[in-house]
């Protein structure tokens, strides 16, 4: 099994406070800039960054239906960690200031691929889909913020 990385950032408008509280904000703001691939959206747990545990269903193709349930940690500053206790996948959001009044947010999933054939397939198409689902979410994380 070869380990998969998918990476994705935007420049946002925003304070870099302000953008991690919108993202550490699992019982309102996150479920809202959540783009069509997610489904069944719970807060089980907490609700704001550390200690929170939260599900949802990840369709990144048609066939192809993630069941995640995310254990969130705060290791350092400005990031968000996010532990699926259903996969070997791990995302962690970075929030950093990019200059004045804008914020950098780079969000990356690595997981344990598949072998073989499939895992050549998976390591080679599905960082590029995963990038898309999550610049969508950056692309509506930006819109909530410079409101």
């Amino acid at each position: 099994m070869a380990q998969v990385e998918a990476t994705t950032e935007r420049i946002i408008a925003a304070q870099p406070d302000d953008v991690f509280d919108a993202l550490a904000d699992y019982s309102g703001t996150r479920g809202k800039i959540l783009s069509e691939h997610f489904s069944e959206y719970e807060v089980r747990e907490g609700g704001d960054g550390e200690g929170t545990l939260v599900h949802w269903k990840l369709q990144a193709t048609s066939k192809r239906v993630r069941d995640c349930l995310l254990a969130v940690t705060e290791p350092t500053d400005g990031e968000l960690v996010e532990k699926d206790r259903n996969s070997s996948m791990v995302t962690t959001w970075t929030v950093t200031p990019a200059g004045e009044g804008r914020s950098r947010v780079v969000v990356t999933s690595v997981w344990n691929g598949a072998g073989g054939i499939g895992g050549f397939f998976e390591k080679t198409f599905a960082p590029k889909g995963l990038g898309r689902i999550y610049d969508a979410v950056l692309g509506n994380l930006a819109t909530e913020l410079e409101k």
